[in-house]
């Protein structure tokens, strides 16, 4: 099955946080700030006191065979060379974030996925939000045969 759903953008938010920000939380309170339930994240970067996000493992007991396993976590601070995801909602208008990273630990080793909610910024956190105008809605939903929430585009 393939969902598809057009747009435009309609508005550009610039985000930067600060030393001991959480990530999340961040993110959250900026697209409250401005009403945004609808958008995708154009560009991001910055570092974090360490990192903890999630890959999909083998996981024989899920229906797909595969789910997310517990997270990674890095310890030493990273430095994140690109942030994208996307900034959806539930059929009540709630926004869910589906944010991903790239990140290079000390030694340069470079590592990346699922953002969890534990992650604090060491100097800076920068994102650019591009806002979603009519025709595209950015659904995000449950999916009882892969048995984790999928993106669900669609057309106004």
């Amino acid at each position: 099955m393939i969902y598809t759903a057009k747009g435009g953008l309609k508005r550009v938010v610039a985000v930067r946080m600060s030393p001991g920000e959480n990530v999340m939380q961040g993110l959250e309170n900026a697209c409250a700030e401005y009403g945004i339930n609808n958008a995708i994240i154009l560009s991001g970067m910055g570092s974090l006191d360490g990192c903890e996000y999630l890959v999909p493992i083998p996981l024989p007991d899920k229906k797909a065979g595969y789910g997310y396993g517990d997270p990674i976590k890095v310890t030493d601070s990273v430095s994140v060379t690109g942030v994208s995801g996307m900034i959806c909602h539930d059929d009540d208008g709630n926004p869910l974030f589906h944010v991903h990273v790239n990140v290079s630990d000390n030694s340069g080793t470079v590592r990346g996925g699922h953002l969890t909610d534990n992650n604090t910024v060491l100097l800076t956190f920068d994102v650019v939000i591009g806002e979603l105008g009519d025709g595209l809605e950015m659904g995000r939903a449950y999916d009882e045969d892969l048995e984790v929430f999928i993106f669900r585009p669609k057309q106004k």
